[in-house]
């Protein structure tokens, strides 16, 4: 996959460091092959990782927390989105049909270009280190480490234990314990926690917008979520809207359930939802989870999306006490 970033670099690394300092301290000084991220879903692990890459790469002046400087030429190509030393990989989106994939993994087709029979990567890892790097260092970022397939966490692992060039591993995970041993056991393991509420809004703040007590406390520490502030803003809006023509009537349902389907972002939505739905007892939220998840089934086995948000606004209703 190729390398990108969303907003200017200065912001980016800025945002970082106000964030997660102490940890661009570790990693700025490090000297090792691999690092492996961790911690939950948004909570900024990649943000970080685009920072280290920044870093290992600067030849700038370093900032108060060792981070890039964002003004030099290799900081300026990043900020470009095209950095010949950085190369970001993440579990293939579709499959050869162009459908969704269902299971999330990182074949070996992404380490190997020879083994990558349907062209789902543009750039391979092999074929990438081998190449002596532009500026200081190449960075491989490897986003969703536990999804790593057997084939592929085997031909890295040679890669990491003898990287060419002194090449950079950053691997980022959700849950440790379904990361492979064998990565584990080659890298140094940093905690990306979630980051105070204040925090988050003197982010929000920086980026010009203002601290929306709403999203700050679906964000709950993730800065991973202020990347996209008002997509999740939308996303809040309408499953609060959606939530609401529940108890209006049969007709209102359905109404705002076919709007749902009209703006269903699957990366926001289904937490949205949750989100508004957080105040009720538990056996409604239950309820109305199961429905959300039959949902979710049904999409992913391309079933008639608009008959999915029909039976999804019916089972709602009859779940929060308004059928």
């Amino acid at each position: 996959m190729t390398l990108g970033l969303s907003g200017g670099l200065s912001a980016s690394l800025s945002g970082a460091a106000q964030l997660h300092g102490p940890l661009l301290e570790q990693t700025g000084v490090f000297r090792g092959n691999a690092l492996l991220l961790t911690g939950p879903a948004r909570v900024g692990k990649l943000a970080l990782a685009w920072a280290i890459a920044a870093q290992h790469n600067c030849a700038g002046t370093r900032g108060m927390y060792g981070e890039a400087c964002g003004q030099c030429p290799s900081c300026l190509a990043l900020a470009a989105g095209a950095h010949p030393d950085v190369l970001l990989i993440e579990p293939r989106a579709t499959t050869t049909t162009g459908k969704a994939a269902r299971r999330r993994v990182i074949p070996i087709g992404a380490i190997l270009e020879s083994r990558d029979k349907g062209r789902e990567y543009d750039v391979h890892v092999f074929e990438f280190l081998e190449v002596r790097p532009t500026w200081r260092r190449r960075v491989v970022m490897v986003q969703g480490a536990e999804f790593l397939g057997q084939e592929a966490a085997n031909a890295l692992l040679k890669l990491v234990e003898e990287p060419p060039h002194g090449a950079l591993f950053v691997f980022l995970a959700e849950d440790l314990r379904a990361v492979l041993p064998t990565i584990v056991s080659r890298s140094a393991r940093l905690n990306v926690a979630p980051v105070s509420d204040p925090a988050l809004e003197r982010a929000l703040a920086r980026q010009g917008e203002a601290a929306d007590p709403a999203l700050v406390e679906f964000a709950a520490g993730r800065a991973g979520v202020l990347a996209h502030a008002a997509t999740v803003h939308a996303a809040l809006t309408s499953a609060a809207e959606f939530t609401d023509a529940l108890g209006e009537g049969l007709l209102s349902a359905l109404e705002a359930a076919e709007q749902l389907e009209k703006h269903w972002d699957p990366a926001w939505h289904p937490e949205t939802l949750r989100f508004a739905w957080r105040t009720l007892p538990p056996h409604q939220r239950a309820r109305a989870d199961a429905a959300l998840l039959a949902l979710q089934e049904a999409l992913e086995a391309y079933a008639s999306p608009s008959l999915s948000f029909q039976v999804l606004a019916l089972r709602l209703r009859e779940a929060l006490g308004h059928a």
